[in-house]
């Protein structure tokens, strides 16, 4: 069984191997500059890992998984578009570095990309494969939808708020997940728990960001911490604060959500981040959290191999939920 490292190194040369220096340049040099921003090649990796998990050659499966990364990216370009984020993974942003308009072709182009890779998994599994992938890639569309609806609505249920994560964040894992296990030779059983592992996960994986965007170190996240609150996203923690306010406390929540003035900026991610400790929603979210986690190595000792086989799937679930990036 290859390590995660031995995994992410396979993913990261492949990578390399890609020629994003075409013409004409202004297309595709930010394809290249958005990939080379690294990140953590966690959901090829996912698929290489599962494909591991019943095959000793992961190679079938490498232009799949490189698919999902490009896709992955290529969300990541338009999500910042869409949220005016000014910084990803500690550098400038396409559309600010270049443009919106370059940002948004150069997204179109990534995801023709991303299909062109996947297109070619062994014959053999194109069908289920792509048919996934295309599902996946629906819901992601359909949970980048409601993210934008939350904003213009007063009130967002937090079960609606983990409908949404699952669908922007979580099904991804899983389509990598499934996708390598098939293509490894897995039973649909066990691909199926493979795919639950990967929401559960991924579950997990977004109430942790969320909690990094206020509690988190700016140095290490590589985002600016506190952007969720400036912009009166409806995370998890937010929504369980405006549950929760009674009194004074709610007044003061509904005073800073409705100022957007730049130069209060610093202010309101201390008051807020100060409602939050009182009204104890960062530990809610820490057992939410948990709650995932746990469904989430469940599903993985269902997978019907041998236990040292899932170590490395487990050592990642582990080492996801306690990043500090």
């Amino acid at each position: 069984m290859k390590t995660f490292d031995e995994i992410t190194q396979i993913v990261s040369s492949e990578l390399d191997k890609i020629n994003w220096t075409k013409e004409p340049r202004g297309l595709y040099e930010p394809i290249g500059y958005v990939l080379s921003m690294g990140g953590k090649r966690i959901r090829p990796a996912l698929a290489l890992m599962a494909c591991n998990l019943f095959s000793d050659d992961v190679t079938p499966a490498i232009q799949s998984a490189l698919g999902l990364e490009v896709f992955h990216n290529f969300t990541l370009l338009h999500d910042d578009i869409m949220d005016r984020a000014d910084v990803r993974r500690g550098r400038p942003t396409v559309h600010k570095k270049w443009n919106d308009n370059t940002a948004i072709l150069s997204g179109d182009v990534m995801q023709i990309a991303s299909y062109q890779l996947v297109a070619n998994t062994p014959a053999k599994y194109l069908k289920p494969v792509l048919d996934l992938f295309s599902k996946t890639a629906a819901e992601i569309c359909e949970g980048q939808q409601y993210d934008v609806d939350f904003e213009n609505r007063d009130e967002v249920k937090a079960e609606e708020y983990l409908e949404m994560i699952r669908l922007k964040t979580a099904v991804l894992l899983g389509c990598a997940l499934k996708t390598g296990a098939w293509i490894g030779g897995a039973g649909e059983e066990d691909a199926q728990n493979l795919y639950d592992f990967g929401i559960n996960i991924g579950l997990a994986f977004q109430l942790k960001d969320d909690l990094l965007d206020v509690y988190g170190d700016e140095a290490t996240f590589g985002k600016k911490i506190g952007g969720d609150i400036l912009c009166n996203k409806k995370t998890f923690m937010l929504i369980h604060a405006l549950e929760l306010a009674k009194g004074s406390d709610a007044e003061e929540l509904q005073k800073w959500l409705k100022i957007s003035d730049e130069n209060l900026s610093e202010a309101k991610i201390e008051a807020v981040t100060s409602l939050f400790n009182k009204l104890g929603v960062k530990a809610i979210c820490e057992d939410k959290m948990q709650f995932f986690y746990t469904k989430a190595i469940a599903n993985l000792e269902n997978v019907t191999v041998l236990d040292n086989k899932k170590h490395e799937l487990r050592k990642l679930a582990d080492k996801l939920m306690s990043r500090n990036d």
